[in-house]
């Protein structure tokens, strides 16, 4: 299988990286996987300037086509086949004629009114003494056919693809309404966002990775390695069209055939999920709000009571004395090293949070974090690159924000790590707000009117404006402009926490990070961020859960019961019931709403909640070894129905189940006051083709596991400290020929090391 890559560069060149060139993404990720090469595909080359490339019309470079379709308007293309002129609001028909575009009407929601004319210009050439370079496709080839314009200068990149089928998936991070994407001109943008789960909108990581299904059910994933701000256009010809305002064009292609070897392909190149702690696969709890430490003595204390399963005890900022990293609140949580101490004597463990921003207006001497950051001189810096930005966020006063690019911040930071095990005796971190969050438009003065701030195109991004919520883009870090580097701070922070951890606790690292870049996944868990206390957002996280398997995250979940808002009684039953079985299971929720745990409704909700964690717990096994599969071979830990019966075109746009590897499969209720699973909700029976309608009262999820297959299983007890010590069993489903099969993975669950081999 032969794909060609939409450029004359070698395939096989040295690989330029995010930005540029990047020790960290070289020559290894231009390899053979699976006997199938990955291709470099590169827009922009060492030596060659943007401003020394000339447009060439298309037809003299020869360009294949695909069929002709009647157009709306006389000479016209067809409404399928729009690709927008005038991205940004604002659109006219004297602005749109004045770019040489066309603008007509359209009868299709959403679909342009100004539109490149088919005879558009998409190859380009360098002009001068070297000999000439021509960024085209030589034949119709399978990623793209045909390429259909390309667009190069110093803040616009755009790329148009079409793509096989509809059935098209990935891209993040965002709240997408099915798994399978609505292609009829729909744009997300990306671009790393202090910002609650909201539709279309773009949230708090960037993935620029998208895998699709074609007719004949092979399935191949693209990549564009671009940290800058961007965004995509799906549409129904069916094409994609890529728009960045900064980097290059450094697309990855994945040759799968099928949707568990293009993940694997993928994290092979940018890298394998990391293997999480056995006990961090247990139930965990959380609360912004606890307020006190009696409040949360009293909230173990009832998990306690009903023996529900409970392995992870969250700190959310209220612990911290006015909101100040590497503090504790002294008065309200007196007594909290002791309390967690104990909670470890109980085979529980514990996750601090810590915040990306330090105040600087403490009296001198008083706070050594923004001393010794001082000192060692670890901010982000505004324009000038000498005087740290200021800006506003939880602490008190203002505050400077930590520069992660930056080798003497990853001291800063591994220094006051590791001091601080001393004061709370933390097994995990919890990183929040890095994107990075900052409460204003940019930093103090604010941002100067400039081309770098305010740039000609600004992508389809929440206000569209770079500096809301963050730094200014002039801002300098180590690696360069805040404008190149903003959507790369998580992914920056992640791997220094991950290593410090490990440092610290001498066990694997349990880092918890807000905000994602490709390649997270090694280093770090993410959880789908400040999520609604609805119906909407219960199903939703379903979508979330499977996309970030794509990505390479597969410890990964939603706050249950939701983040924001008041829960209700049935809402938070369903959602324990869906939750016991994300990878990543946490009940979380904000400050100022009722308490939500799953102790506090009373004892027939305990009594459920408590049952559907225990089969959970019982599966634990399973579950650990398909993390150690995923952490050794680089697959999906949680799947789509379309992942593993990809053939079966029903499947393509199931998301209301999804499945444990490829043999437990979970079909949750996701809407209110039902009994039932109405078709199963598309559900197989029996894993065939035939659905059915499933029974599910308010104590019930449904559940079902695969012939075939052999599930391992432990005896479920209330730590998962506890329930390693418990005899093992097995579940044998057999298929209609009475075979089974299955392996098991088993270690002391939190060693760092080489895993060893399956069993």
């Amino acid at each position: 299988m032969v794909w060609w890559c939409p450029c004359s560069c070698s395939a096989l060149t040295s690989v330029q990286g995010i930005m540029g060139t990047s020790p960290k993404m070289g020559r290894k990720h231009i390899q053979r996987i699976n006997n199938n090469w990955i291709w470099h595909c590169c827009g922009a080359f060492q030596g060659f300037s943007p401003a020394a490339l000339t447009a060439f019309p298309l037809a003299a470079l020869g360009g294949c086509r695909g069929s002709e379709q009647a157009a709306q308007c006389p000479g016209a293309v067809a409404v399928q086949k729009r690709i927008d002129c005038h991205p940004q609001p604002g659109a006219s028909q004297e602005a749109c004629e004045a770019r040489g575009c066309v603008w007509c009407s359209a009868g299709a929601s959403n679909a342009p009114w100004c539109f490149f004319p088919e005879d558009s210009p998409y190859g380009y050439a360098r002009s001068g003494s070297r000999s000439q370079l021509i960024l085209s496709p030589s034949v119709c080839h399978r990623w793209d056919s045909p390429l259909v314009d390309l667009f190069f200068s110093n803040q616009f990149l755009e790329i148009t693809t079409t793509v096989p089928s509809t059935s098209v998936y990935g891209f993040g991070e965002h709240e997408h309404p099915t798994f399978k994407h609505n292609m009829d001109f729909v744009t997300y943008g990306m671009y790393a966002r202090d910002q609650a789960p909201t539709s279309f909108a773009n949230l708090y990581g960037v993935h620029p990775f998208y895998m699709c299904v074609e007719p004949d059910s092979n399935a191949h994933g693209v990549l564009l390695l671009n940290s800058n701000a961007q965004d995509v256009t799906l549409s129904p010809n069916p094409s994609l069209t890529f728009r960045t305002i900064g980097g290059i064009l450094d697309f990855y292609l994945f040759m799968g055939p099928t949707p568990e070897n293009v993940v694997q392909q993928y994290t092979e190149a940018i890298g394998r999920p990391h293997m999480p702690a056995y006990w961090s696969l247990g139930f965990q709890l959380s609360r912004w709000g606890y307020n006190s430490l009696d409040v949360l003595k009293a909230t173990v204390d009832r998990m306690k009571h009903y023996d529900i399963p409970y392995d992870v005890q969250h700190y959310d900022i209220d612990y911290m004395e006015r909101r100040l990293d590497f503090t504790y609140d002294k008065v309200n949580f007196a007594g909290l090293p002791e309390f967690m101490k104990e909670l470890k004597k109980n085979g529980k463990h514990n996750v601090v949070i810590l915040d990306p921003f330090v105040t600087k207006d403490e009296e001198p001497g008083t706070y050594r974090p923004y001393e010794l950051g001082q000192e060692m001189g670890v901010w982000v810096n505004n324009s000038d690159g000498v005087t740290p930005a200021v800006g506003q966020a939880w602490p008190p006063g203002y505050s400077v924000f930590p520069d992660f690019t930056n080798p003497r911040t990853v001291e800063w930071w591994t220094t006051l790590c590791l001091e601080f095990k001393d004061v709370l005796d933390y097994d995990g971190i919890w990183i929040d707000m890095n994107e990075p969050s900052n409460f204003m438009r940019g930093q103090i003065p604010g941002c100067a009117d400039t081309e770098i701030n305010n740039p000609p195109y600004t992508p389809s991004i929440t206000d569209r404006s770079l500096a809301e919520k963050t730094l200014c883009p002039d801002s300098k870090t180590y690696l360069g402009d805040h404008y190149n580097t903003h959507s790369l701070f998580g992914w920056s922070q992640t791997e220094p926490t991950f290593n410090v951890v490990q440092q610290a606790t001498g066990k694997r690292a349990f880092v918890l990070s807000r905000s994602t870049f490709v390649g997270s996944g090694k280093h770090g868990a993410h959880w789908l961020g400040d999520n609604f206390s609805l119906w909407k957002d219960l199903r939703r996280s379903i979508i979330g859960i499977l996309e970030f398997n794509l990505f390479g995250i597969p410890y990964i979940g939603a706050d249950i019961c939701g983040f924001n808002y008041n829960t209700t009684y049935e809402l938070c039953l369903r959602w324990m019931q869906l939750g016991s079985f994300y990878p990543f299971s946490r009940n979380h929720n904000s400050e100022g709403n009722i308490e939500q745990d799953p102790a506090v409704f009373g004892d027939t909700f305990a009594e459920i909640s408590r049952d559907t964690l225990r089969i959970r717990y019982s599966l634990l096994p399973y579950l650990y070894t398909l993390f150690y599969e995923s952490h050794v071979h680089g697959g999906t830990v949680a799947r789509s129905l379309m992942h593993e019966f990809t053939s079966d075109q029903e499947t393509h746009g199931i998301d209301t189940a999804f499945l444990w590897g490829p043999a437990f499969m979970i079909a949750p209720v996701l809407e209110e006051a039902s009994t039932v699973i109405k078709n199963g909700l598309e559900v197989p029976s029996a894993w065939k083709k035939t659905y059915t309608t499933v029974s599910a009262p308010l104590n019930k999820i449904p559940l079902y596991i695969r012939g075939g297959y052999i599930l391992p299983q432990q005896a479920p007890a209330t730590t998962t400290t506890e329930s390693r010590l418990n005899p093992f069993g097995l579940i044998i489903a057999l298929d209609e020929e009475g075979q089974a099969s299955g392996s098991l993975f088993w270690d002391d669950g939190d060693s760092i090391g080489k895993p060893g081999p399956l069993v």
